[in-house]
């Protein structure tokens, strides 16, 4: 096995690996320790429950945290695994998840808000809303990112373009959500939850398939050899030479 294969694999093992963890992270994080404790138009009952179970409370803000960090280390996973695909996009594709990062950070900090305004349980609510609606407006960036990852893999030649088409779906799915949030006032139906398949498929592919692939060759789900971009290739090769 060469240093690239052995270091593409790396990758497509920490991007899995990190991407799993975050699901069962999100499970915990905000349907048992967030959701569960609010309810929707109740203010007091609201205050009432995280009142009474503020350790819950604060152990899912831990955990939304640390899917925030692991989000920033599966974007620089993913930039290194696609980055002989194309060095621009996958670099443009790493930015997009990080400034989604940047505003997930943002409506996190409103729960923690929320815990302080436990005596004025109206604005504590608001808070917390705040957090759904900020989240939301940021899906718009997370779902930009996957555009662009689904590009990646469509044209990668080292994965099935249908791993690329789910991903699309799914980026799309987050725009349009992120911009119904802003577009259409009150509760809507999300079509994330729907459109999430490449997601979950792209996690099944990077712990199964990336870890044992022998990028060496150029093997391809495909059937066709995989063609590196131009301009990473020379600056790859250029770095050889002068290491060598």
């Amino acid at each position: 096995m060469n240093s690239e294969t052995r270091s593409l694999r790396t990758a497509s093992l920490i991007a899995g690996l990190a991407l799993a963890l975050m699901a069962v992270l999100a499970i915990f994080g905000n349907f048992v320790a967030i959701q569960s404790l609010v309810t929707p138009g109740d203010a007091a009952q609201t205050a009432i429950d995280i009142a009474n179970s503020e350790g819950l409370f604060r152990w899912g803000i831990a955990s939304l945290i640390v899917i925030a960090v692991l989000d920033i280390i599966v974007a620089a996973a993913l930039l290194r695994l696609f980055e002989p695909v194309n060095r621009g996009v996958s670099m443009t594709a790493a930015w997009f998840r990080v400034a989604y990062v940047a505003v997930y950070l943002i409506a996190i900090i409103q729960l923690v808000l929320a815990l302080g305004l436990l005596g004025d349980p109206n604005q504590a609510l608001r808070a917390i809303d705040a957090y759904g609606t900020i989240w939301l407006v940021g899906l718009i960036l997370f779902g930009v990112h996957l555009l662009l990852i689904g590009y990646l893999a469509y044209r990668s030649g080292f994965m099935a373009k249908v791993f690329g088409i789910l991903l699309v779906v799914a980026g799309l799915g987050y725009i349009a959500d992120g911009f119904v949030a802003v577009l259409v006032p009150g509760p809507t139906i999300s079509l994330g939850q729907f459109t999430f398949v490449g997601e979950a498929a792209l996690i099944f592919w990077l712990l199964i398939k990336g870890t044992r692939k022998d990028f060496s060759n150029g093997e391809a789900d495909r059937g066709h050899y995989f063609e590196p971009d131009s301009h990473w290739l020379a600056d790859h090769q250029s770095t050889s030479s002068t290491v060598a």
